[in-house]
């Protein structure tokens, strides 16, 4: 089992020839997330073979057009395309009006339902869980109130032993799911077989953080601890580290300081300024602090893996 994660767009503010804003697609459990849609994410979907009709959760950091100013348009391809199933939506509060609002004067009549999961605390909260995944908030630090994301498999079976189990007539097929729940099995005789010498560990859960727009805020680490894979805004060089405070960004070398503190196992640098047409000095800056970072692709596929 793996995540798969393919950035769409990693650029901050102003869309180029050959950049684009925020967007991620995110597999995982054979779940399809959307992170973030800024202007042209349908585009760089269609690019990616992406299948539209599997993404029905949507994740919002902020309201800042580079992250948000896509979603309309794909609401829209998805009414053309004769989608009738619900969409859910997962966002700060005024994503409703946003989206409702352009809908209205429109005059569009969509096919399908959207859910709205407006979000207001800056406590970290539980957006989103069912049967494999669970997604948390990240409270973020930006000009206006903004999330990042924690995405999360929840604990996986232990796997079966078939041949210390098969040894034991009494371990029938309908035991077999308590036995991956971790339980003993006690035979007729009253004497415990031990869980671990019916199962082997269950594979590990695998886990991924976007912390989009931000200052430098080191009091998320407890959430994201132990995170597989990081993906941290560094808008800036350390050397601009009084303009990344006054616009509510962070630095290559404090994004390296978030992921080391967190014992993430890697780290994705992203929302570059226009200002930086050449991305490897913010790379050596972040290397510096924590040696286990990329640069981001567009389209290329980034399998997490145990």
């Amino acid at each position: 089992m793996s995540i798969k994660l393919t950035i769409l767009g990693f650029n901050s503010a102003l869309p180029t020839a050959f950049t684009h804003p925020t967007a991620q697609l995110l597999n995982i459990a054979e779940r399809h997330f959307l992170i973030d849609c800024g202007e042209g994410t349908q585009v760089q979907l269609r690019k990616a073979k992406a299948k539209f009709n599997r993404i029905n959760h949507i994740f919002i950091s902020h309201l800042h057009g580079d992250h948000v100013f896509g979603l309309i348009g794909l609401i829209s391809t998805f009414q053309l395309l004769g989608r009738d199933t619900a969409l859910h939506i997962h966002g700060p509060k005024g994503i409703e009006e946003f989206i409702t609002t352009q809908l209205r004067l429109t005059e569009s009549n969509n096919s399908f339902d959207i859910v709205f999961n407006e979000l207001h605390t800056k406590e970290s909260v539980l957006v989103f869980e069912d049967d494999k995944v669970e997604i948390f908030s990240i409270p973020l630090n930006h000009r206006v109130y903004t999330n990042g994301y924690l995405f999360r498999e929840k604990e996986k079976p232990r796997k079966l032993n078939m041949d210390t189990i098969t040894a034991f007539n009494e371990i029938e097929v309908c035991d077999y799911q308590n036995l991956k729940n971790g339980k003993d099995f006690i035979l007729k005789s009253g004497e415990i077989i031990s869980n671990d010498y019916l199962t082997f560990d269950a594979p590990k859960s695998l886990s991924y953080a976007f912390c989009s727009d931000t200052k430098y805020k080191p009091d998320i680490v407890p959430i994201i601890k132990d995170v597989d894979v990081l993906y941290h805004e560094s808008t800036f060089l350390h050397e601009l580290k009084d303009l990344a405070i006054y616009t509510g960004h962070s630095t290559a070398k404090e994004a390296a300081l978030i992921a080391k503190a967190a014992n993430a196992k890697k780290l994705i640098l992203g929302h570059f300024s226009n200002r930086y047409h050449d991305y490897k000095p913010l790379l050596l800056e972040a290397q510096e602090e924590f040696p286990n970072t990329i640069l981001p692709e567009v389209l290329k596929e980034i399998k997490i893996k145990e």
